[in-house]
């Protein structure tokens, strides 16, 4: 195992700066998700630790090693791909140990390796089996195994789950972190699911247009987010966004007033973005008032979507409520404490 230290990484397609200047510590035995929408250079990230894409400033060291110039094989760490990347023709105990046949590992170690890594993954019945007789998740499982087998310092998963249903992205969530758990190996993982990002994550790097927005632990940033852009990215429904300006202690936004959280010292007749959670938002006497436009029950809570004035708030209620499209509600915080607010010029957090 080994920390992840990056300092000033640039990469430049061209005339093309997709990169910007990163700095980025990883500790020892950390599980570390970078997270983002697509084209915000996760995966160009991810590619460059692995040695797939060439640094084009800056650096990368795994351990006390500088790795900026060693060939993927040389840099101690194993990568995960999204399409499993099997040999249809080899069986699963040879997919798992095809790496160390190339090394020269003697064969029963290979043989040690493969069972244990098919014990702890559950892959043991299957290891005669080819690529093609197994299903998505056993297939991931088997990528995964290959991985383990080499004992890398860094593990590096490049979006593992995407190709896999629903049911089976929850099942294959639990089972990475287990494993984790389990081996205690640093683990760089990307995803555009901000969903896995938050249950899976010791830390989660949120990146936007080649440039770090924000570190830190999930409930972190759900918490606390440096600006508008992690604000909105970090949770799902999103937070919702109010224009407003400060005046008289509160918020104004169009014809309602907004409690300020406590202690917010903002100058009276600054423009600001009034941020609340779904599930920081209620049915009240006074605050915002509008028309449901849309119910969506969900089992354990009811998300209710309210038009006003052209734009729209999501509410999520986790008693049952009776309300119908077409409707005249109000909404307000149900807590000024869990209010976010953010400048409206700059995005960031007061």
């Amino acid at each position: 195992m080994a920390e992840v230290t990056i300092r000033e990484l640039k990469k430049t397609y061209g005339g093309l700066q997709v990169i910007h200047g990163l700095d980025l510590d990883i500790t020892d035995g950390e599980f570390v998700v970078l997270v983002g929408p697509s084209g915000c250079g996760k995966s160009t990230l991810l590619r460059m630790i692995a040695g797939l894409e060439e640094v084009s400033s800056g650096r990368i060291a795994i351990g006390e090693r500088l790795v900026n110039n060693l060939p993927p094989s040389e840099r101690d760490i194993a990568m995960v791909f999204q399409n499993y990347a099997l040999y249809p023709h080899k069986t699963v105990a040879a997919n798992m140990g095809f790496a160390l046949k190339m090394r020269g590992m003697d064969k029963a170690e290979i043989d040690t390796r493969v069972a244990r890594a098919a014990e702890v993954l559950g892959l043991t019945p299957y290891l005669d089996r080819y690529p093609r007789a197994l299903s998505g998740g056993q297939r991931q499982r088997v990528a995964m195994g290959r991985a383990i087998v080499r004992d890398p310092q860094v593990f590096l998963f490049d979006e593992p789950l995407s190709n896999l249903d629903a049911k089976l992205r929850v099942q294959m969530r639990t089972e990475i972190r287990e494993l984790h758990q389990r081996l205690k190996t640093t683990t760089v993982y990307v995803t555009h699911d901000q969903i896995e990002a938050m249950t899976m994550a010791d830390k989660i790097v949120v990146m936007q247009g080649g440039r770090i927005e924000q570190v830190g632990a999930p409930l972190e940033l759900y918490d606390r987010p440096a600006n508008t852009f992690v604000a909105a990215f970090i949770g799902s429904p999103s937070m919702n966004m109010i224009a407003g300006v400060v005046q008289g202690g509160a918020v104004r936004a169009g014809e309602a007033l907004l409690p300020l959280p406590p202690g917010m010292p903002v100058a009276e007749g600054r423009e600001v973005i009034y941020g609340v959670r779904p599930e920081n938002l209620g049915l009240s006497e006074t605050g915002i008032k509008g028309t449901v436009a849309v119910v969506e029950p969900t089992g354990s809570e009811t998300h209710v979507v309210v038009r006003i004035e052209g734009r729209e708030l999501t509410a999520v209620f986790r008693d049952r409520v009776s309300l119908r499209p077409g409707q005249a509600v109000t909404l307000a915080p149900t807590d000024a404490a869990g209010v976010h607010l953010f400048d409206k010029a700059s995005g960031m957090r007061f």
